[in-house]
């Protein structure tokens, strides 16, 4: 079932901004350009790459040949800025996925229950997606794309408190010269590798500390002919990770034109190779076949690609003491989440829609039209809703040994093991599973998870295994003890080399 959220008009009363221009066209940059377009009156989209007429990949993102997968919580917020937009992906032949139903998934402590629920995600591409929302874009009379075109630095205002416009320079014309491009308020959505410190730092702002914590995730995709479903009824199969002691995991996700794309990945360096052998070996090695035995007769339809840009990468904009005035920061170019995690994409459209209530409120009040304050305030809410998605990325990414960037404190710790309560019963009880997915979809907070019905259910599994454990301890004799407690020390030994 289709749903929206209810994005609130602003009033027409409020006089609208000039001109905004963002920096970057990927879906970061196209979801902050829509919802700019209900404040200003023009919104220029600055790409440096030639953008493809149809949906295929482009040079500038190398990883949309991965998987992409869009949550619940995202695709209702672009279902609220593009309200045609489900409709016509369907169209063009992407599947609506219950996520609880439609997808097998092998959690670290066994198969999560499936049941009906109102979790969809669409089953696409990345290329797909990003084309669609384009395509409304370019409805939007005040949009218009600028391609072809890099930007070299900001702009800075006479005072040297705020930024004015942007310096850019034609790619596809050798030795051109740079020119301004002037605006009230110059978003940079330019992704991970975002330059913003640097030009800030030219023009003797401060900048922002960095985080960065690295598990060394690497993943390698290929595409091939879908022949229905699963063999269990399902669109697709998902063998998650367990680290530490299994770091491989795969995913086989139905997109557009009868096809899949299968995403194989593994952490602390044990990259999936690109070669075909290598790359059904390592299909092989996952902890369940149900993958490689959908794949090994199917038709490949592309080359295997890699990538291994995968870092957490957080830019604390919201810890300065001071922002230029007229300039923002958002998606991966302010804070990039691992991909495994799916979380980029409605991360993204979070940031979008708290741009969209900043600028309301910016407009209520400074009815003059002034921007002034506007850019510090936005990076701290903006914070606030990615704190969420960067606790629960950084948390598991911090399971692997060998991560760098950070360790796990006691509440780090806690939390690890209390999810694992929580997913082992997901393998059993459907309401459980339910939470899981909602807080992994960023429709709910982490504090879902300890909702009574669930912390009952994790607080009697304790006790029971506990008690179990006490019985089984009272009827051993010393050398049973000894023989099962060195037993279970080379288990963990060999699940470790492993």
């Amino acid at each position: 079932m289709k749903e929206q959220l209810k994005i609130r008009g602003t009033s027409k009363s409020l006089e609208r901004f000039g001109h905004a221009a963002v920096i970057g066209g990927s879906m970061a940059g196209l979801l902050t350009a829509r919802a700019l377009s209900d404040h200003f009156e023009r919104v220029t989209i600055i790409e440096r790459d030639r953008l493809p007429e149809r949906p295929e990949p482009r040079k500038g993102a190398p990883q949309a040949r991965h998987l992409h997968a869009l949550m619940n919580r995202g695709l209702r917020i672009l279902n609220s800025f593009f309200p045609r937009l489900q409709d016509e992906l369907v169209a063009r032949g992407a599947l609506v996925i219950d996520m609880a139903h439609d997808m097998t998934w092998l959690t670290p402590a066994g198969w999560g229950v499936n049941f009906p629920s109102d979790i969809a995600i669409m089953g696409c591409s990345r290329d797909l997606l990003e084309w669609c929302v384009r395509q409304e874009l370019l409805a939007i009379p005040q949009v218009q794309f600028v391609n072809g075109c890099s930007v070299c630095g900001l702009v800075p205002t006479d005072d040297g408190n705020g930024i004015q416009g942007v310096r850019v320079q034609r790619r596809d014309v050798p030795g051109s010269a740079e020119q301004m491009i002037e605006a009230e308020l110059i978003v940079d959505a330019s992704g991970r590798g975002s330059r913003a410190s640097q030009w800030l730092l030219a023009l003797g702002h401060a900048i922002p500390e960095e985080i960065v914590i690295d598990a060394s995730l690497g993943y390698t995709s290929r595409v091939f002919r879908r022949h229905g479903k699963l063999p269990d009824g399902r669109y697709g199969a998902y063998v998650q990770p367990a680290p530490p002691y299994n770091n491989r995991g795969g995913v086989l996700f139905p997109v557009e034109g009868d096809r899949w794309i299968l995403t194989l990945a593994g952490y602390g360096g044990d990259y999936p190779p690109t070669d075909e052998a290598g790359f059904m070996n390592f299909m092989r090695s996952l902890r369940s076949s149900i993958i490689y035995d959908a794949i090994k007769d199917a038709t490949p339809l592309s080359e295997i690609y890699s990538y291994r840009a995968t870092e957490n990468r957080l830019r604390c904009y919201d810890k300065l003491s001071r922002m230029p005035d007229g300039f923002v920061v958002v998606g991966d170019a302010a804070c990039a989440f691992n991909p495994v995690y799916a979380q980029g994409m409605t991360a993204a459209a979070l940031g979008a829609l708290v741009l969209h209530e900043c600028l309301t409120e910016q407009r209520k009040r400074r009815r003059d039209g002034s921007l002034f304050g506007f850019s510090l305030r936005f990076q701290k809410k903006l914070a606030k809703v990615n704190s969420a998605p960067w606790m629960l990325a950084t948390s598991e990414d911090l399971r692997v040994p060998g991560v760098t960037g950070g360790t796990p404190d006691r509440i780090t710790h806690f939390m690890q093991h209390y999810v694992d309560r929580v997913v082992a019963l997901s393998t059993e009880s459907a309401a459980v599973r339910d939470g899981l997915l909602r807080v992994f979809n960023l429709l709910e907070g982490p504090q879902t998870l300890f909702h009574p019905r669930i912390v009952v259910r994790v607080v009697r599994r304790v006790l029971k295994e506990s008690m179990r454990r006490l019985a089984i301890s009272s009827t051993e004799s010393p050398a049973t003890k000894w023989s099962c407690t060195a037993s279970n020390r080379g288990h963990a030994i060999r699940s470790t080399i492993e």
